[in-house]
């Protein structure tokens, strides 16, 4: 039982979860298959797992570790770490891109504003103040932080 378990996790219970898990999946892509735009779907889910994986994964793996580096030298100098003060408003900016990038690049323009009867033109403007929004109010956290460890001497 101890070979199964550091091979598959939790044990047979994880197996089994993750066995029917592939099965539904599976079952809802044949159900998929049925409709006429099935490749079209195929395509696009093929494409964003590539240029994820072979464009934005390592994008963002070499920018974390480089923040994760400089960060570490501030630390030994006895400031705040940074790391995190960049990484949050960076992860919010990036999650609110994908809620409004079919705004920003009006994709499906007439629909919306048959729909709305509003345009799609603050969409942009909106998302630019947002990430303000978290740039600002993680660097003032940041700045915070560093006047009481400034003050309190605690480091």
């Amino acid at each position: 039982m101890t070979r199964f378990t550091t091979l598959y996790g939790a044990g047979p219970g994880h197996l089994l979860l993750l066995v029917a898990g592939f099965a539904v999946a599976g079952y809802a892509a044949l159900l998929l298959l049925d409709d006429p735009s099935a490749l079209r779907i195929l395509v696009w889910f093929v494409g964003v797992a590539l240029v994820h994986d072979v464009v934005l994964f390592p994008l963002y793996s070499a920018v974390d570790r480089a923040l994760t580096t400089v960060s570490g030298r501030l630390r030994r100098h006895g400031r705040i770490p940074l790391v995190n003060h960049v990484r949050l408003p960076l992860l919010a900016s990036g999650l609110t891109l994908l809620v409004f990038l079919p705004g920003i690049i009006r994709q499906g323009e007439e629909t919306h504003l048959a729909a709305t009867g509003f345009d799609q033109q603050p969409y942009a403007t909106a998302w630019l103040l947002l990430v303000a929004v978290f740039a600002s109010t993680s660097a003032l956290i940041y700045l915070l932080r560093s006047a009481h460890a400034a003050l309190t001497g605690d480091r």
